[in-house]
């Protein structure tokens, strides 16, 4: 990957490149159990719902400058990833090039993607969720703001994503703390 940022550089020489981390979540009304306090010997009660509602966050962070972007959305599918990739391209400074680091999902790979002008992709290598530290965000919002609750509908799911990621990834050191990727850090700004 480094040499890949590197190679980006040389073709970008007049923009700052910046390293994003990109990936889905899916978030729903049977949403993740989670461990809690409890007194010694006690058995905590958690709320398990079984209706099947669910949104995705799609999103982009950058561990050196705690930038991250969003999309909440009802599906999947090529589509979502270029209104995604559209919106990504228009938060970005107008000096900036993107390197966007994701994994080879099916949606990533489509002859239909439109990727744009100022953002270059890197795919990582199949099987490695560990390599991306979007995925400790995701644990993050999971652990912090959607496990253990009840949500009545596609609503109130959206409403909880939202809140989660304004309250959460909004703050440049959040995401600068929980999106820390020591292995990728290899001089791109």
């Amino acid at each position: 990957m480094p040499q890949d940022v590197q190679r980006i550089r040389r073709e970008h020489p007049e923009q700052r490149v910046q390293l994003f981390f990109q990936d889905e979540v899916r978030f729903g009304q049977q949403g993740s159990l989670t461990r809690v306090w409890a007194p010694t010997g006690s058995r905590p009660r958690a709320v398990r719902q079984t209706q099947y509602k669910y949104v995705y966050v799609v999103g982009a962070a950058c561990p050196e400058t705690g930038q991250a972007e969003a999309i909440i959305v009802p599906y999947l599918n090529t589509d979502t990833i270029n209104i995604f990739l559209d919106q990504f391209s228009r938060s970005l400074a107008a000096d900036v090039h993107a390197v966007l680091v994701w994994d080879g999902a099916g949606f990533h790979r489509s002859r239909d993607l439109r990727v744009p002008v100022n953002v270059s992709l890197i795919t990582l290598p199949p099987y490695s969720p560990e390599l991306n530290p979007i995925e400790n965000l995701w644990h993050y919002l999971k652990s912090h703001h959607w496990s253990n609750r009840a949500y009545e509908d596609y609503n109130a799911l959206f409403d909880a994503a939202e809140h989660a990621w304004r309250t959460v990834c909004l703050t440049p050191a959040n995401i600068q703390t929980i999106c820390a990727a020591p292995y990728a850090e290899c001089e791109v700004i």
